[in-house]
């Protein structure tokens, strides 16, 4: 059997959806492997389909950059001749996964929505106009995989644990944290993990409150497309697209975006997808499974309202 690696992602001293996710890939490709470097969340760990969890030991990587958790994993994956190296498909993940590949000379696929038990990966690339299946040709199959791409399996026993004790080099500490400052939260679902994705674009004419109580009422995340960010209507860290964060929930909903490639490379892979925009040419309506030809305005307060009277 082969086996494979996933690196556990964690939000807040929480193990995030997405490793489940990477559990759920790996288990058609072999043994999982969860490699995590806060033991503290090895009981969380039960809950998905993992074999057997790694604790890295000796090192605390979060005063340094991600150059040691490459290392950490490169020799991981060299003493259990690992087949493949899973890992969430963020900023971080991507650098961790660049940075493998060097170490161990081996091809990297990354923003994949999904890889199967041949270890062939599928893509969308030119802003999601083409679908590309791709195999790593040398090495260790690298891949980063795009958060809510699959349903996470559940665990059905307790994983076994083993503890690893990685050299890290004096060069992959060069780079020291200094300080941090966590990212302002609300109340809402982060917008990575959550189920629903409400998002408002220019239409909004940067009153995104419509927006922010359709998604308060669906207990849905709020994104919002380049032009709202770029123009200071609502936060960068809430952008969706092809340079901000990807999307993939089971319901999103487009609020007075047009339907830029840009934006559309960062959530076409969403199961459903509504579009509201009143310009009926917009090019979001060939994408969207829905859509509704209409003021987002006089759209969103109705349907609120109308969630609202039917779950009283």
């Amino acid at each position: 059997m082969s086996e494979v690696l996933i690196l556990v992602d964690a939000v807040d001293g929480k193990v995030a959806k997405s490793t489940g996710e990477l559990a759920t890939y790996a288990k058609a490709i072999g043994k999982v492997n969860a490699v995590l470097f806060d033991e503290a969340l090895v009981p969380q760990l039960s809950a998905y389909a993992i074999d057997n969890v790694i604790i890295c030991k000796g090192i605390d990587v979060t005063k340094f950059s991600p150059a040691p958790i490459a290392q950490s994993l490169a020799q991981i994956a060299k003493s259990k001749s690992a087949a493949a190296v899973l890992i969430t498909s963020s900023a971080k993940g991507k650098e961790i996964a660049g940075r493998l590949a060097v170490i161990t000379e081996s091809g990297i696929i990354t923003d994949a929505s999904a890889i199967d038990s041949e270890l062939i990966t599928t893509q969308l690339v030119f802003g999601g106009s083409t679908t590309v299946h791709a195999a790593v040709t040398h090495g260790i199959s690298i891949v980063t995989l795009r958060s809510n791409s699959i349903e996470p399996l559940a665990g059905s026993a307790t994983p076994t644990t083993e503890e690893f004790v990685p050299k890290i080099s004096d060069l992959a500490k060069l780079a020291v944290v200094t300080s941090t400052e966590p990212a302002a939260k609300g109340g809402r679902p982060e917008l990575t993990e959550a189920s629903i994705v409400i998002s408002g674009g220019r239409g909004t004419n940067g009153d995104f409150k419509p927006v922010e109580a359709f998604a308060d009422i669906l207990g849905a995340a709020v994104g919002a497309s380049r032009a709202a960010t770029d123009a200071g209507w609502y936060p960068h860290t809430h952008q969706v697209g092809q340079t901000g964060k990807t999307v993939s929930p089971q319901l999103y909903v487009a609020c007075g975006i047009s339907g830029a490639i840009q934006h559309r490379a960062g959530m076409q892979t969403s199961k459903m997808i509504v579009a509201i925009n009143k310009d009926a040419e917009a090019p979001i309506f060939e994408l969207a499974d829905y859509g509704v030809i209409g003021d987002l305005f006089n759209v969103l307060p109705q349907a609120t309202a109308a969630i609202a009277a039917k779950r009283a």
